[in-house]
């Protein structure tokens, strides 16, 4: 019988074929990058000043001590994450280290899961072997786990807020996306979403949840204030080392004030007018508007805000999996080269053009995302200007295709 699987009497489809070749593929890249990967770490090591401020917070001691004249990790996290993430000293660092790692691992792998489910999508699909290995073989998710930081978690939040908000779960959507407020606040812009669409109850519990948490750490936490002192100031100035944002390059290159805010200022242009033109024009196509808002919305955060690493592409996957989308703006080359600038883990370090190569390897994501931007741009554009030239404007923008409209995904539910 297990023979007959090997080689059935009828022929395989492209679809099963796709799968079988796939799944070990995919399956053994997670257990490398878990297991090999990440367990080896790497001389950037996000994990420990977490550990050490957690330990302090629970032996009631000094947490906001780092000295941000060195390079180094240092704690940034506000007392609500230090309440949070508490736990993980209350064993040994190894034992504590390989556990955070295994969860966000599996956090990874549910938002993945989450992700298939949202675009109605199944395990069995071809669909689900091919975003398991993408994920896992990206500089994103590696180095979330080679680095041990907690990105993984907040992916998982934002894939959830995501699909509550479909479904308008509005006060549970604001509760998953408030967990990762009270660590850090990188998927804020998000919150212009429920905006839009008048989803108020988002906010009550997307502010008040880390609120809460911060009421509780607060008298626990021997010097709250220091982070309002001393490690908020830092967090609000641009660095000019690990920074792909305009603003880091452009300190690093030693590039005129005038031309990073002008280039700034330009991609803002470009974000704007998408974000016009996906209100306008698509808002009650909840599904593609939700995923592709929220992808330029994020990486216009990283590129034009004061700091953008590589690894935060993750939270772009939304965007990227709405390739399956019949109207999706990712269906063309510029944006998977695009998508290869921000999420490759190949290194362009050259022994033998040693400029060209760090250029190339410290730019690689910043010029990803501003493609990215550039592309969805263009395709909107575009879409506007036919549909208006062809006078079609009142029934929105989206090409005339050839073929029937196939059945809608669903993706709301009461």
């Amino acid at each position: 019988m297990f023979l007959g699987q090997l080689e059935p009497r009828t022929a395989r489809t492209t679809a099963e074929v796709v799968k079988f070749a796939l799944w070990p593929i995919a399956i053994m890249t997670v257990l490398h990058r878990v297991l090999v990967k990440a367990v080896n770490g790497a001389r950037t090591d996000d994990f420990t000043p977490v550990y050490k401020a957690a330990l302090a917070f629970l032996n009631r001691q000094p947490v906001y001590t780092a000295n941000f004249n060195w390079v180094d990790p240092h704690y940034l996290y506000p007392p609500s994450g230090t309440l949070l993430m508490a736990p993980i000293a209350v064993i040994d660092p190894e034992r504590s280290r390989w556990l955070f790692i295994l969860g966000n691992a599996v956090a990874v792998i549910v938002a993945g899961y989450l992700l298939l489910k949202m675009f109605g999508l199944a395990l069995d699909s071809v669909a689900a072997p091919i975003l398991l290995f993408g994920m896992f073989a990206s500089e994103t998710v590696t180095n979330t786990l080679v680095f041990t930081n907690i990105n993984g978690l907040v992916l998982l939040g934002e894939i959830a807020f995501l699909q509550l908000l479909l479904r308008r779960r509005d006060a549970w959507a604001g509760a998953a996306i408030g967990l990762t407020f009270a660590v850090k606040p990188i998927l804020a812009p998000l919150l212009l979403l429920p905006l839009v669409t008048k989803q108020w109850r988002v906010f009550v519990t997307a502010l008040g949840v880390p609120l809460v948490l911060t009421a509780v750490a607060w008298p626990l936490a021997v010097d709250p204030m220091e982070f309002v002192h001393h490690t908020l100031p830092y967090l609000m100035e641009s660095r000019d080392y690990f920074n792909s944002a305009i603003v880091g390059n452009g300190a690093y290159y030693g590039l005129p004030t005038w031309l990073t805010l002008g280039l700034r200022a330009v991609f803002a242009v470009v974000v704007l007018v998408s974000l016009w033109l996906l209100y306008r024009y698509y808002r009650e196509d909840r599904l593609f508007f939700v995923t592709t808002a929220s992808g330029v919305l994020l990486t216009a955060s990283f590129l034009l805000g004061s700091l953008g690493q590589m690894y935060y592409s993750m939270m772009l996957l939304p965007l990227l999996m709405s390739v399956v989308l019949r109207n999706s703006v990712m269906r063309n080359w510029p944006a998977w080269l695009a998508v290869y600038g921000f999420m490759t883990f190949d290194s362009w370090l050259s022994s033998r053009f040693p400029a060209t190569g760090r250029a190339a390897e410290y730019m690689k994501s910043t010029l990803g995302w501003s493609l990215l931007l550039l592309v969805i741009c263009g395709v909107l554009v575009a879409r506007y200007v036919t549909a208006k030239r062809e006078g079609r404007l009142a029934d929105g923008i989206d090409p005339i295709f050839d073929d029937p409209e196939p059945e809608k995904v669903p993706v709301a539910s009461t």
